[in-house]
């Protein structure tokens, strides 16, 4: 499957002809909801148990439904990368981000630290804010200026244990040099980590510009249907690390399934594994047509007194537009044209209580604290996603509270932008 076209994989994942012959002929991957497998003899079951033989023995350290969602994943986010990847799924966005950053913080010293950019997911915030550094004493450093490379580098040292970064970020939608941030974080033997939930692997594949570990919250564009809660860690082989453990630099979401995961226990269920199978088959054309609209409605968001600003990296006025353009292409596409991916924000005119009103009035979108659905839905950060950080934290990431975030689905433009328009009336 790896020589093959992305939507190729996307329809087809790893479930062959020559495997449905085994499955009754099934054209789909059988859904596995059983929780434990059977095994042979006592051989068979110390074998699978110790990891010397393949086996899923147990859901919540590996199961057949969630190795179908896993390798499909796999090589959609390494398309068109040469080197070998692997994946696991979490039962969140948040468990994924958690995991992909837990192991390289263990057993911290005096000074360990890690390095984040602060115009970040508001879940994600609290976790390094609140659950690393004020529980565990581990120093965040945090990036307000996330596009000048020196702010990175003058905040790493001996004891910098990651790079982290949203791209684009949630809300706020900037955008980071990857290539450039990569080559810093390696010349500091240092891994990049990537969160890449908004643009998904139709639009940016971070392996392909040096980064060696990317998240998704499977929960938002690339789970369109809106079924499921999931997550996923998608990581090259032989990372980039200071750590002295030879399994998780080899294969490191192998490592994380078969011994952190099985401890800590974010198991994905079967039934979210099969619905996500289904969402991704239509990625390519879903995302192809929700960045069409989110284009045309930022322009028509610029357009209205009463809309302050519009961020959104497609939109010529934004500051990382020439950095996006760089590194959002629609996959496969004959002529490799820019997608710039289905969420904008947007400030109103009038301050807190004129944004709630607007929000109030929307009759078309949906007020959801979602996004990357079909369906347009529409939030204030400030009182919703990014609460809990409090008013320090949100000034941090640059977060006022006048500020829209507004995920575009898969309706007319035309009525969205009358909806909007009435709504801001």
């Amino acid at each position: 499957m790896r020589k093959k076209r992305f939507d190729t994989i996307a329809a087809h994942g790893m479930y062959s002809l020559e495997e449905a012959s085994s499955n009754y002929g099934s054209t789909m991957e059988p859904l596995v909801i059983s929780p434990a497998q059977h095994f042979e003899n006592s051989d068979h079951l110390e074998a699978a148990l110790s990891y010397a033989t393949p086996a899923w023995g147990y859901t919540r350290i590996h199961n057949p439904s969630l190795h179908y969602l896993e390798e499909t994943l796999s090589l959609l986010e390494g398309y068109g990368y040469h080197g070998e990847t692997n994946a696991t799924v979490t039962s969140s966005g948040m468990s994924a981000i958690f995991m992909a950053t837990q192991p390289f913080l263990e057993n911290p010293v005096s000074g360990v630290n890690f390095i984040a950019d602060a115009k970040c997911y508001g879940g994600t915030f609290m976790l390094f804010n609140e659950r690393y550094h004020k529980e565990r004493n581990i120093d965040v450093r945090w990036i307000e200026d996330s596009s000048d490379l020196s702010h990175w580098e003058r905040s790493i040292d001996e004891h910098t244990r990651f790079l982290y970064v949203e791209m684009p970020s949630n809300p706020s939608l900037t955008v980071v040099d990857l290539e450039g941030l990569s080559a810093l974080a390696h010349h500091h033997n240092l891994p990049l980590i990537v969160d890449a939930t908004i643009a998904t692997p139709a639009l940016m594949r971070p392996l392909r510009h040096g980064a060696d570990i990317v998240i998704h919250s499977l929960s938002k564009a690339i789970g369109g249907s809106g079924s499921a809660i999931a997550g996923a860690i998608i990581a090259k082989n032989h990372i980039t690390t200071k750590l002295d453990n030879d399994d998780l630099k080899a294969n490191f979401t192998g490592y994380l399934k078969l011994w952190p995961m099985r401890d800590h226990g974010p198991a994905l269920s079967p039934m979210s594994a099969h619905f996500l199978l289904n969402d991704i088959r239509t990625l390519r054309t879903r995302v192809d047509a929700m960045s069409k609209n989110t284009l045309t409605v930022a322009k028509h968001l610029e357009s209205i007194p009463s809309v302050e600003s519009v961020y959104y990296p497609g939109l010529p006025s934004n500051a990382g537009h020439t950095t996006a353009k760089r590194y959002m292409q629609l996959v496969d596409h004959p002529e490799q044209s820019n997608r710039y991916g289905h969420l904008i924000s947007f400030t109103v005119a009038g301050g807190a209580q004129a944004t709630r009103d607007t929000l109030d009035r929307l009759s078309l979108i949906w007020r959801a604290t979602d996004l990357g659905r079909h369906k347009s839905v529409a939030v204030i950060p400030s009182i919703s996603t990014h609460q809990q950080q409090g008013e320090t934290g949100r000034s941090l990431a640059s977060i006022p509270a006048n500020l829209i975030r507004l995920s575009i689905g898969m309706e007319h433009p035309d009525d969205l932008m009358a909806d909007l328009e009435q709504a801001l009336q």
